[in-house]
């Protein structure tokens, strides 16, 4: 389900920022795998949480989006080696750095829909707070115990978000 979002300009720029934010940790995740090969899965959360205690504009992104960027890394090393398992003919899909990312991912936490189902009310410390939301579908005929994640996306005419 996807709505539009209607947002201020300093919304904006925040949004951007979690964007560039998770960017920037698939991208660290993804460097730490290539220099440390054989590595597994909780090397990589564990890496992830040296980056949030390094960097403190990562400390600021929902601790939920940064593992879903992990989770990311981790889908692309499967693949790799899942066509390789398989032989694939031709290039097998190695895990490439992200230039253009234009989507950050809540998992069931950093988020929180508003009573009257129109607005949800991002919770980290990137500064994005209440967002309107503008479609034709009702969200108050989901429980929040089945939206399992919330995307945002920038396209070129505008945000929205997405619920899983």
């Amino acid at each position: 389900m996807e709505f539009k979002a209607v947002l201020k300009e300093p919304q904006k720029l925040a949004i951007n920022e979690a964007i560039r934010t998770a960017r920037f940790v698939r991208n660290k995740v993804l460097r730490y795998w290539m220099d440390n090969r054989g590595i597994g899965k909780k090397e990589l959360y564990r890496y992830n949480t040296q980056l949030r205690d390094e960097f403190h504009f990562v400390k600021e992104l929902n601790s939920h989006a940064c593992q879903a960027s992990v989770e990311n890394v981790e889908r692309a090393i499967k693949r790799f080696y899942d066509n390789c398992k398989k032989k694939v003919p031709g290039k097998k899909g190695y895990p490439r750095f992200k230039k253009h990312c234009r989507s950050v991912e809540y998992k069931q936490s950093g988020w929180k829909l508003s009573p009257d189902q129109k607005s949800i009310v991002f919770r980290d410390k990137k500064g994005i707070g209440k967002v309107r939301l503008k479609g034709t579908w009702d969200l108050w005929r989901f429980d929040n115990k089945q939206i399992k994640r919330v995307r945002i996306v920038q396209r070129a005419d505008g945000y929205y978000v997405q619920f899983c």
